[in-house]
């Protein structure tokens, strides 16, 4: 028994052991549901009857949600405690997860994400707080290996899942299966935590931060979602939403600068490590996951992959970072964090590198091989740059960092996918343009070539088609190098800044400033 108003002691032995499985499984269902999804879209807006343009709100929708809530962690978790408002949003996210299930239509599948995306909002950086709060200060590391293990490994594992699923059973048990994972880890939570549930205060309502929060960030996330598709900025309405966006966000600013119980904690940023680790690491997680969205597209539009193969291509990534995550995290009290992070991002750029020479004729061997070097560069990224931004952070402003750090990182990847795709539509463009220019119908080649395949059966119209899909085939190929050589040079800029922030930085969060 505690006596009372002492701080709860720390975990050990197989308690600590039950608690790291419930909040990492808990944590990596929610992660999981980003990605899952992706895959069964061209499915569910068949058997919903609608256009595949539309499904994207099923992405959608999850993500804005997700991301409005994020931040708001840690002022509902100082109002009404951490253990609760996990353990309840974990109830929230299962409980919509089977209305995603059985919802007929197209507009009670976005309405019910919403929901799973607000609850969702909530589980990554409560998970985070109360992993690191059960965990003695010495072993933080570890937990945050563990932890930061199903952030990324989770939306691998997702369009793996959500593709066999899609193919071999029904598109809503890529919602079901979170039932009775979520049962378990919300009732699980509360019996191993009620009695450490951590102080609340009757904190005022930011009302006005709030409603500015889910104005300027839902705008952003439509304007990303729908840029590709309007042709960004010559569409009035991704204009009138990129306005509303940088408005919204510069009142929001403004107000919560002076808020005096703000619902997003703005000083964190005067913090010199979490300025700066948090920038890092929002930019590294922006371009990881432009890779993770640009490869699969490129696999199933232009080499036939089906979502199944394409998940099995991306697959072999989890390997190596589950095998060298708790490495990591143990290695991290002894070896300076900016070296370790500095390994990972020379890996994803040596990595990004090695795509940059793929060609039409790249087998599955060649595909997959750069994933499990993708893993280690994983291992090394994720664990580091926590303890950096983390490092020096007050306990009491952990939850709040937390969130601001996972906010930045959802926001940057939202971004770096959306940048991502529209740079690659483009250089295909531009590419196709070029190659065009070099192609000529009556020469001699090229005659041969139509002559060919008119000999094996084609029409004249017919042969020219296939030459055009020859060339986007190629043009794609091309943008597809563009894209990860881009990518390989923007991860090496990012290492001179891990350098800038300085020690203390230890396992884990703690001390003042």
């Amino acid at each position: 028994m505690q006596p009372a108003g002492a701080a709860p002691q720390p975990y050990t032995g197989a308690m600590l052991a039950l608690l790291t499985f419930v909040l990492a499984m808990a944590n990596m269902m929610e992660v999981l549901d980003l990605t899952i999804a992706n895959v069964a879209i061209p499915t569910i807006t068949g058997d919903l009857a609608v256009a595949p343009t539309q499904g994207a709100w099923v992405i959608t929708s999850y993500a804005v949600a997700n991301a409005i809530t994020v931040p708001m962690a840690g002022w509902f978790a100082g109002r009404f405690g951490q253990v609760r408002m996990y353990s309840l949003a974990i109830a929230v996210f299962t409980f919509a997860s089977f209305l995603c299930g059985l919802s007929a239509s197209l507009s009670m599948l976005v309405t019910f994400r919403v929901v799973q995306g607000a609850a969702a909002g909530f589980m990554v950086p409560l998970s985070q707080a109360l992993l690191l709060a059960s965990y003695p200060p010495e072993k933080r590391s570890t937990g945050l290996a563990i932890w930061g293990m199903t952030i990324v490994v989770a939306p691998i594992l997702g369009p793996l899942l959500g593709g066999w699923i899609t193919e071999n059973y029904h598109w809503s048990w890529i919602f079901f299966i979170n039932i009775p994972v979520g049962i378990f880890a919300s009732f699980a939570t509360w019996e191993l935590m009620h009695d450490r549930e951590t102080p609340t205060r009757r904190l005022p309502v930011d009302g006005v931060g709030m409603v500015l929060l889910v104005l300027w960030v839902g705008s952003l996330q439509i304007m990303l979602d729908k840029g590709n598709e309007l042709d960004w900025f010559r569409s009035s309405t991704i204009v009138a939403f990129g306005v509303i966006a940088l408005a919204g966000f510069c009142l929001f600013l403004a107000w919560e600068l002076y808020e005096e119980h703000p619902v997003v904690d703005l000083g964190l940023f005067r913090f010199h490590n979490f300025r700066r680790g948090a920038f890092a690491l929002a930019l590294g997680f922006a371009l990881f996951f432009a890779s993770i969205i640009i490869l699969p597209l490129w696999l199933q539009t232009q080499l036939g992959y089906n979502s199944e193969w394409a998940g099995y291509a991306l697959a072999p990534a989890g390997v190596f970072a589950v095998v060298f995550m708790p490495i990591v995290g143990r290695a991290i009290g002894r070896v300076d964090p900016r070296l370790l992070a500095t390994v990972g991002f020379v890996v994803f750029a040596l990595v990004a590198f090695w795509r940059g020479h793929f060609d039409t004729n790249a087998d599955f061997a060649t595909i997959a091989l750069p994933q499990l070097l993708q893993g280690v560069g994983v291992a090394f990224f994720f664990t580091p740059l926590i303890a950096i931004n983390l490092g020096g952070i007050p306990t009491a402003r952990i939850a709040n960092a937390t969130g601001m750090q996972n906010f930045l990182r959802m926001m940057a990847g939202s971004f770096g996918a959306s940048i991502a795709i529209s740079v690659w539509d483009n250089r295909q463009t531009l590419h196709r343009t070029q190659l065009v220019e070099h192609l000529n119908l009556y020469d001699a080649a090229t005659r041969h070539f139509t002559d060919t395949l008119q000999g094996l059966g084609m029409s004249a119209q017919q042969a020219y088609e296939q030459i055009d899909r020859l060339l986007v085939g190629q043009s794609y190929m091309l943008a597809t190098n563009d894209i990860f050589w881009s990518v390989g040079v923007l991860f090496l800029l990012i290492v001179p800044v891990l350098w800038t922030t300085r020690p203390p930085f230890g396992g884990g969060p703690g001390g003042g400033h």
